[in-house]
């Protein structure tokens, strides 16, 4: 019997992806580029059906019938409701399908809250973009689309709008002139917490593809000087062609950190943005739940403060340095502020900013900005 062509997909990339190590959105990207006859309408459903599959592959394997396949969880996902079984006796990192070991750490970071973040942790997070106000305002872009899409502002993020329900944002005219970036709010919130003048001396030290420098530097009105640094060149590159989209002229993208020697102990502002766990961001990469180890968290530590070591080096007496993950686990965010704190005899200048993955709200972070202790 011919397999319907969805189903025949579904299956398919999930079988291919069982051998893979790179991230769940690339291996669909790249599946979907080579197979072209999969219509916009057709490619969602599929996404819609792994996602969610990946998101819910703990509880569905514990009610299907042994053994597990690809094939049965398909059929299963049909006329699956996960909130059916959350009041029920199965094991309760079953309920919220997460693995035993990483469902404890979060237990232990968050108590009785738990269940309620890996649940909510197991829907797709909101669509939230960030405008350049460099080259346009909020309002004045929000007015322009508010006819056309289905869109609201964001309730913290004064830059940001949230479209409820999704679109190719990278076909539009505005994206391509460099109008607004696809950023969560809670990212957005981070890049706010840098209190820079058009005067300062900025070092994005764990810099990616420069979604936090692209965020803060339109305070600088080009102005001052902002240094992007990474291990990975390969999304530095992606960095320079969105600055350059953004109209952002006071940036340079560091390939080699020894050429900011120079600089050493003269940074006003200093962003971490860390490698971490990504436990505060599961919705976006559902299969990096399945891959989580208490080794790897521990190697993740250890380089989160191999990383801020590095750093540090290279921040002015007077000046402030951000730590931030995407991470909900104490052990990698205030503990090691704990950690720096005795270690360096810093300070908390604020607050830290926490922010928890809610069910249509934003995702979950940790910042806070340390100075030195005079």
């Amino acid at each position: 019997m011919k397999i319907p062509f969805i189903k025949y997909h579904t299956l398919k990339i999930l079988n291919e992806f069982v051998d893979e190590f790179i991230p769940l959105d690339l291996f669909l990207s790249n599946y979907f580029r080579k197979n072209k006859s999969i219509g916009s309408k057709d490619r969602k459903k599929i996404c819609e059906m792994i996602y969610g599959i990946t998101r819910w592959k703990g509880l569905i394997d514990y009610l299907i019938d042994k053994p597990a396949t690809f094939e049965k969880r398909v059929n299963f996902w049909e006329s699956f409701d996960p909130s059916c079984y959350q009041q029920s006796n199965i094991p309760a990192h079953i309920r919220v399908s997460f693995p035993k070991t990483y469902y404890d750490q979060i237990v232990k970071s968050h108590k009785e809250d738990a269940d309620k973040i890996c649940f909510d942790s197991n829907f797709p997070a909101p669509t939230t973009i960030r405008v350049n106000t460099l080259k346009i305002q909020r309002k004045i872009l929000f007015n322009r689309w508010k006819n056309t899409y289905n869109i609201s502002l964001c309730n913290y993020s004064k830059q940001g709008i949230v479209f409820h329900e999704k679109i190719n944002f990278f076909a539009l005219d505005e994206f391509k002139k460099g109008l607004f970036e696809i950023q969560d709010e809670g990212s957005q919130l981070i890049a706010s917490l840098l209190d820079i003048s058009s005067t300062d001396l900025v070092l994005d030290y764990c810099a990616g593809g420069g979604g936090k420098t692209l965020a803060f530097a339109p305070k600088m009105e080009n102005k001052g000087q902002i240094f992007l640094y990474d291990i990975r060149q390969t999304a530095l590159m992606q960095a320079k062609k969105r600055l350059k989209r953004a109209g952002i002229q006071n940036a340079q993208i560091v390939l080699d950190i020894s050429n900011l020697k120079k600089h050493k102990k003269k940074f006003d502002y200093i962003l971490t943005d860390v490698p971490c766990s990504g436990s505060g961001t599961l919705r976006r990469n559902p299969d990096m739940k399945w891959k989580f180890s208490m080794d790897s968290l521990k190697n993740l530590i250890k380089e989160q403060r191999e990383i801020f070591d590095r750093a540090l080096t290279y921040l002015k007496p007077s000046g402030k340095i951000i730590y931030s993950t995407c991470s909900i686990l104490n052990e990698e965010n205030i503990d090691q502020i704990n950690f720096f704190i005795n270690k360096y005899s810093l300070k908390l200048e604020q607050k830290p900013f926490i922010s928890i993955p809610k069910k249509n709200q934003m995702d979950g972070f940790f910042a806070a900005t340390l100075s030195f202790n005079k």
